[in-house]
């Protein structure tokens, strides 16, 4: 059984590295667009972020003044057990969260949406967000933070079959225009795409394929990891690079997952994570080991399954 102490104690260590240090995937990727980067104020937006990012990590500050809205992503072996249930995982997760805030310190960013009242802590109503996976087998849990930005960046189309790959193109060039144009995304960003789903997990998918996929992963699909590097290549060919300027350095990547959909639409959305990539991961066992790396590996054969069951056989192939 895992301990709640070190659930809530685990939490709070992954909101502050989130905050702090830049996955080294997407600072990889950062320091790969700089090197080719030939607009004057994309190059020097660029070398900043990297000198800014390298400040952060010396002094244990927040790496953006706009911490974004903290959320978690929480993945279960199938044997999992907890100490207290599911409830006492969520206040934990919830607690790490408020005391994070606090302590590392976060900008307390989230507001009820009429009243605009702050506990000032980061959690209320739905705040922080915490969404669930499971895998076959195991006891441990994967707790995944992600601060990300919580304004604009994000767009939503109901497509129709019939548009095709070009229509899809057409929206996620649209999406990237207006990200860039209208100051509504910090670039360079990993970018994330859903396909399919209904309305709402498309958007779920969305988000999960711009946050949950490290740079340089590509689908398992071959298909769609081929439209994944077309559509990387087609973003940073509009002559927009860092924070909207002049450049070629928008999209440090472009990740897609998909859902089964209704015959008769395509739902598409397009997601920026923004220059501050913030995520960090840990994995809890019973034992008391906590071990700490930044990819959430949450797309795994089992998450993308097309079958009804998932039999041990087909899991020991894999």
């Amino acid at each position: 059984m895992i301990p709640i102490d070190l659930i809530q104690k685990t939490a709070e260590t992954l909101m502050d590295k989130a905050a702090i240090e830049i996955p080294q995937d997407y600072l990889d990727g950062l320091k790969a667009a700089a090197e080719t980067e030939d607009g004057d104020l994309s190059a020097f937006v660029l070398q900043a972020m990297l000198e800014n990012y390298e400040a952060a990590k010396q002094d244990r500050r927040a790496m953006c003044g706009d911490t974004g809205v903290p959320r978690w992503y929480v993945k279960l072996g199938n044997e999992t057990q907890i100490e207290g249930g599911p409830i006492a995982l969520e206040a934990a997760l919830r607690r790490a969260t408020a005391n994070a805030t606090n302590g590392v310190p976060l900008r307390p960013n989230r507001v009820h949406p009429l009243w605009r009242t702050d506990n000032d802590n980061n959690v209320g109503i739905g705040a922080p967000e915490i969404e669930y996976g499971y895998e076959p087998g195991g006891e441990w849990i994967d707790l995944i933070t992600v601060h990300k930005g919580g304004l604009f960046g994000t767009d939503y189309r109901m497509l129709f079959p019939s548009d095709g790959i070009e229509g899809i193109k057409r929206f996620y060039l649209d999406s990237l225009m207006a990200f860039g144009k209208r100051g509504l995304a910090c670039q360079p960003a990993i970018i994330g795409i859903g396909l399919g789903g209904s309305k709402d997990t498309c958007m779920v998918l969305g988000k999960r394929a711009s946050v949950l996929r490290v740079v340089g992963s590509r689908n398992s699909d071959p298909k769609i990891a081929e439209l994944e590097d077309e559509l990387k290549e087609l973003g940073n060919s509009i002559g927009m690079g860092a924070m909207g300027f002049v450049g070629k350095n928008m999209v440090i990547d472009c990740n897609i997952e998909v859902g089964y959909c209704h015959t008769g639409g395509m739902q598409m959305s397009v997601h920026a994570f923004c220059l501050s990539s913030r995520r960090a991961v840990a994995r809890i066992y019973p034992d008391g080991r906590v071990e700490h790396r930044t990819d959430p590996d949450w797309f795994t054969d089992y998450q993308r399954r097309d079958t009804v069951e998932w039999d041990a056989a087909m899991e020991a192939a894999q």
